[in-house]
């Protein structure tokens, strides 16, 4: 095929893109969905005490940087590092649990996310939308080849080969209940609405940060082809995933913050387990 012919096939294939675009509706299930749990989260000033408020910060690393950013995102998604199977599968349930779907799904739109940075029709969360279809919009305008198990998988064929991800993948939402009924039968109301609502939402919106601040607002260590930024406060928020800039230009690399001020939690726990050897094979900066 001719550069002509490419270019031909290229322009009918991103008129298909557009035509299909413009048929994206509201799902309401989903917008029902998000609106309970804000709901719910904003009973918090009711039902607040010190307890639990310290098992919402607790979840919220426990969920988010340890499930979300080290297990989904780090481990799962780039393979920056490898840790035993039982660990593996250990940090992917957490991620489970932080509400942000099932690994398998999540892993592709990622993948799909580096493959195609920013582009607006092959990125789930592409930037160049705007700043809230990349924050959550387009949770809301559901794509079918992105929300669509048979299509997604084969961005991540390695998770969707294992039966327990597969597992996972189908059955994440289920999950919240027995953990629900545990912050129940440990704190009564309040843990439930402050463990489950509250660190939801919080690390809903912080995830969601790095999809839309991080290609908006920040410095850029490395020139690269993408908008990608770190910003210092959005990595505080999402213990290290704010170095957005570092992460696009070294994707493969486990430490997203490389300067000695560039906090990196995430980081911290991977080096412990490297010391422990736990963790092997992990991806480091080059070395100028």
């Amino acid at each position: 095929m001719s550069v002509v012919e490419e270019r031909i096939v290229a322009r009918k294939l991103k008129q298909i893109e557009m035509e299909n675009d413009e048929t994206l509706k509201l799902d309401w299930v989903t917008v029902g969905f998000f609106s309970i749990i804000h709901a719910l989260a904003l009973l918090a000033p009711w039902f607040f005490s010190w307890a639990a408020l310290g098992v919402t910060l607790l979840m919220h690393w426990l969920f988010g940087s340890i499930g979300i950013c080290l297990g989904y995102h780090r481990l799962l998604s780039h393979r920056s590092f490898r840790v035993p199977r039982w660990l593996e599968y250990l940090v992917a349930l957490l991620g489970t649990l932080a509400l942000q779907g099932g690994p398998i799904f999540w892993v592709a739109g990622h993948r799909l996310h580096h493959a195609y940075t920013e582009d607006e029709y092959q990125d789930p969360y592409s930037a160049r939308r705007g700043f809230w279809w990349s924050h959550m919009l387009w949770l809301l305008y559901p794509r079918k080849e992105f929300f669509d198990y048979n299509q997604y998988q084969s961005y991540a064929p390695d998770l969707a080969r294992n039966p327990f991800y597969r597992w996972l993948n189908s059955y994440y939402l289920l999950l919240q209940f027995p953990l629900g009924l545990l912050l129940y039968a440990w704190g009564g109301v309040p843990f439930v609405i402050y463990g489950v609502c509250v660190r939801a939402v919080m690390l809903w919106h912080s995830t969601w940060l790095i999809n839309s601040a991080t290609h908006k607002w920040g410095y850029r260590t490395f020139v690269i082809n993408d908008n990608s930024r770190n910003l210092w406060w959005a990595a505080i928020l999402t213990y290290g995933e704010g170095w957005h800039n570092n992460h696009h230009a070294y994707p493969k690399v486990a430490k997203a913050g490389w300067r000695w001020w560039e906090i990196d939690m995430t980081w911290w726990v991977i080096y412990l387990l490297k010391r422990l050897n736990l963790a092997r094979m992990v991806q480091m900066p080059p070395v100028e």
